[in-house]
């Protein structure tokens, strides 16, 4: 029997690889003698404005999305297939900030995870009780080639279900003694479906506009997607050979949101299915389901029973609506307005584009729709500072897809390592050596703190 986590849909809705650290909560604070200085306003409090399904949709697209919600939440246990070695028992557990289908909460469950149901596990250096929920992959393999994929924290040895089993964990700390060792968090899912939507020409067309700007201030930047007898680092890109463009993940290394689904969990939780059918740990005393764990049921009576779970966290991602603004930010109406305009006027928008529209859908919530979600979709070099030395598909070791911005206002933690919960620093840390954003950070910089303060008034009310 599968246990529930119950998650109402009311609160749905370089290689000098940082090996962290704990998280930076601190903001700027007022200079007695330069006066207040610009200031991360900090998480946006009340409704969550996120986690609802998109309006429009159909009684069965709605039942699709519920039975989704339920599947996202759940927690899995040895007899469903979890492990053998996984990050967590749930895609609710790390993508739950501020509804389910977010981001890292504020209480990481990561750490009250390693001895669940009678685990030994210890809980490695880098994850904190008030941290981000955190991947972490090794850079290198010990002959020195690539590595690049997820190396994860957990095992089932000592669970419930697992008796025999017996895996060491990852020696995390001699890979960080190594700077051997970087981070991922967790992606929202908010208007997933909507970004998947997004025409291959419309991305390209924006990549192409604006070109004296983005040459002036020396942004390039480029479509992620998969060349023919390209070698491919890490554990991701499976959009095949297609040429299409790529949109998912921190280096937009997934085409659709079923294979972002179906390598999720597998890598996140252990859990083979139909896409990915083969254990990443084949020690054959520690499996205890059957090979693939999750596979559509050809014996149920109604379609939302029929399918898989991958095609139902496919279903609850793609009919998740989009983040909704908030005007009740710190600095009210005023500010927030001045900060949208000097946004664009800094270079800001140039990468993080404010807004694109769907193409033609059959489902008509998803047809010809705006998609206003502040990102390229592009992967740009970010320099020396933001560097994780992995590659993945056409994304290289220092470059990374523009985060879409909507639903910012109550994200916790920033960049894709999490190590910050400070968002002015977050957009002071896109400038290093080797960096497309340097122009636009010097601009940034160059402003007054009271026009830094609205801008990031603007991006806390999105």
């Amino acid at each position: 029997m599968k246990s529930k986590l119950v998650v109402p849909l009311s609160l749905a809705g370089s290689v000098a690889v940082l090996f962290l650290f704990q998280v930076d909560f601190v903001s700027s604070q007022v200079s007695p003698q330069f006066g207040v200085r610009a200031s991360d306003p900090g998480v946006r409090g009340g409704a969550a404005g996120a986690g609802g399904q998109l309006a429009g949709l159909s009684a069965t697209q709605a039942a699709f999305f519920t039975a989704g919600a339920v599947d996202f939440a759940e927690e899995e246990n040895v007899g469903d297939g979890l492990g053998p070695r996984m990050n967590l028992d749930s895609c609710g557990g790390c993508h739950i900030q501020p509804a389910l289908g977010g981001t890292s909460p504020f209480v990481n469950p990561q750490v009250a995870f390693a001895r669940k149901d009678g685990g030994t596990d210890s809980v490695p250096s880098f994850i904190a009780a008030n941290g981000p929920v955190r991947e972490a992959r090794f850079v290198l393999n010990p002959d020195g080639t690539a590595d690049g994929g997820v190396h994860a924290l957990f095992t089932i040895t000592g669970r419930t279900g697992a008796a025999g089993c017996t895996l060491a964990q990852p020696e995390f700390a001699a890979q960080q003694a190594n700077r051997n060792v970087i981070f991922r968090i967790p992606t929202p899912t908010f208007g997933a479906g909507l970004i998947e939507q997004i025409p291959d020409a419309a991305i390209a067309a924006n990549q192409s506009s604006n070109a004296s700007q983005k040459q002036a201030l020396g942004i390039t930047g480029k479509p992620n997607f998969h060349v023919a007898g390209r070698t491919i680092t890490g554990m991701t890109n499976n959009n095949g050979n297609d040429g299409t463009i790529a949109r998912f993940g921190w280096k937009a290394q997934n085409k659709s949101l079923l294979l972002f689904s179906g390598e999720a969990y597998n890598v996140e939780m252990g859990i083979t299915n139909e896409l990915f059918q083969t254990e990443r740990e084949e020690t054959s005393n520690c499996q205890f389901a059957a090979v693939p764990n999750d596979v559509t049921n050809t014996d149920a009576t109604t379609p939302t029973e029929v399918i898989n779970a991958i095609e139902k966290f496919a279903f609850f991602m793609r009919f998740l609506d989009a983040p909704q603004p908030s005007p009740d930010t710190p600095g009210g109406a005023t500010s927030i307005a001045n900060g949208r305009s000097l946004f664009t006027s800094t270079g800001c928008a140039l990468c993080h584009t404010p807004s694109f529209t769907t193409s033609k859908s059959t489902v008509a919530a998803l047809s010809m729709q705006p998609v206003n979600l502040f990102s390229d979709l592009l992967v740009h070099d970010m320099g020396v500072g933001l560097a994780d030395g992995i590659s993945q598909g056409e994304a290289g070791p220092r470059e990374f897809r523009t985060a879409p911005l909507w639903g910012l206002g109550q994200r916790i933690f920033f960049l894709h390592d999490g190590r910050t919960a400070d968002l002015l620093r977050a957009i002071q840390q896109h400038s290093s050596s080797g960096s497309e954003a340097n122009g636009v950070i010097s601009n940034f910089n160059n402003l007054s703190e009271g026009r830094k303060q609205d801008i990031l008034n603007f991006l806390r009310s999105l």
